[in-house]
């Protein structure tokens, strides 16, 4: 296995890495950028500029990207930079705005929130909501203090999500119609001395997440198992996904000022390109939203 630094980007709060059209895409949510790099290079290919704060985003079928922003979902025209808001939070507070989101694999895009400085006891706005492809946004949760990670598991078809405020993934059964059900405990990550953040799942159904106050990446196989974990040259890893010719590459952001955490070492905010770790992954799926 080798860990190396993909090109020369340091990003403040680097975030949702996602592999698509053979190369790798991601955001700095803070500075407001949606970036597309070389895979081998780490050049930066392409270079979009977002009104920030930015939370996460997806490509839709017709080549245009959900972007989550503070409150609202939007859809934004990588040709001519022309950004339209689909949907808005029912919901406003100084210090909750939207994360981490997906696609799925019915065409909606799934985002949750993330609800900061909040009193002891005190509970999290927001929650977990869904955009369909009626372009309807429909809460499907609450009570999630920072989303981060969502995803289906490709072997049993379960949904994840993290919940960074309380070191926890949790897993539900993921129905037709995009509702969610039988919540479990999949695992609780306070035994590694950090929360989890950005997940991805390989083609084996275990979880791989970012342990962002521990400078590593963990496997967690179909159990809730710890499997694997693979320390990082850096302080804070945010987010990962598999890309790569075969799928079989890591992919890793990282935060060298988010605005609650920074660091400034030598890679605090580089992506990183993880080989030969013995797993594939497959690729996120679209958006199919009318836009």
């Amino acid at each position: 296995m080798e860990v190396q630094r993909l090109g020369e980007l340091v990003a403040q709060l680097g975030e949702c890495p996602v592999w698509h059209g053979g190369q790798l895409w991601l955001l700095d949510c803070r500075a407001g950028v949606l970036y597309a790099l070389h895979p081998d290079t780490g050049a930066i290919t392409a270079r979009h500029e977002v009104p920030p704060p930015l939370g996460s985003f997806a490509f839709n079928e017709d080549g245009r990207v959900v972007l989550a922003m503070k409150e609202a979902v939007a859809a934004l025209d990588l040709g001519n930079g022309h950004l339209r808001t689909l949907a808005r939070l029912d919901v406003s507070h100084p210090d909750l705005r939207l994360n981490d989101g997906t696609a799925m694999p019915d065409g909606s895009f799934v985002v949750g929130t993330m609800h900061v400085f909040r009193e002891a006891g005190e509970a999290p706005l927001g929650g977990l909501y869904r955009l369909g492809t009626d372009l309807q946004l429909q809460q499907i949760e609450q009570g999630i203090g920072i989303t981060n990670g969502p995803g289906v598991n490709p072997v049993n078809g379960r949904f994840h999500v993290a919940d960074s405020a309380s070191k926890t993934v949790y897993s539900y059964a993921l129905a037709a119609d995009g509702t969610l059900a039988d919540k479990q405990v999949f695992v609780r990550t306070d035994a590694e001395g950090s929360a989890p953040d950005g997940c991805c799942f390989d083609n084996e159904g275990g979880l791989w997440t970012t342990l962002v106050r521990a400078g590593a990446l963990a496997r967690y196989d179909l159990q809730g198992q710890l499997t694997h974990k693979i320390g990082l040259p850096l302080a804070h890893p945010s987010a990962l996904c598999f890309g790569g010719p075969a799928m079989a590459d890591l992919f890793v952001t990282s935060i060298s000022n988010s605005g609650r955490l920074s660091a400034s070492g030598p890679l605090d905010g580089a992506v990183l390109k993880v080989t030969g770790v013995g797993f594939q992954g497959s690729g996120r799926p679209l958006c199919r939203l009318p836009l």
